[in-house]
């Protein structure tokens, strides 16, 4: 019966009392570290140059004057994407307006008509409605402009003639 039981054992039955050694994970290893170590090594030189570049690009803008001029279109209009606002010019013809004829009220009249009339529930097109509402805010800040300009010079020459009635120069 003990040769019986001899035959049932197994290898695996037995535990190894010292660690076995996985030959592929093991050459991994080393090459693995070298890698990380490659890898942290040249996120840390970008760490110190994206940095230092950034400066060195700002500082030959502002030589230059490129950030006055980003500004300044910023300033009219223009996003990062390069589009700008409408021209004056072609807000008044999306308004068939001339320049003399825009006003306040003229505006919104022709902006109602031409908003209501390009509805997307009425069969029109959001495309063109959206032309007249950016018609409109533009004239709209251009009559603005026009009438403070107006008001501007319009009480200088009303300072000027009472100073003409009292005798001041």
């Amino acid at each position: 019966k003990i040769s019986e039981s001899l035959a049932d054992i197994r290898y695996s039955d037995f535990e190894y009392p010292y660690p076995t050694l996985d030959t592929t994970t093991m050459a991994l290893g080393p090459l693995g570290r070298i890698i990380a170590q490659g890898v942290v090594a040249g996120i840390a030189v970008l760490a110190r140059a994206l940095p230092a570049a950034y400066a060195a690009a700002l500082q030959n803008a502002r030589k230059t004057g490129a950030d006055k001029a980003a500004n300044e279109a910023a300033r009219k209009g223009a996003s990062f994407l390069g589009k700008s606002r409408m021209a004056k010019d072609e807000a008044l013809m999306v308004m068939n307006l001339t320049e003399q004829e825009a006003t306040v009220e003229a505006i919104q009249r022709q902006y109602d008509r031409y908003f209501t009339a390009n509805a997307v529930e009425n069969g029109g097109s959001f495309y063109v409605q959206s032309k007249v509402y950016r018609a409109k805010e533009l004239l709209d800040d251009y009559v603005k402009e026009k009438n403070a300009e107006q008001m501007k010079n319009g009480d200088g020459k009303d300072e000027q003639q009472s100073k003409d009635k009292r005798g001041d120069k």
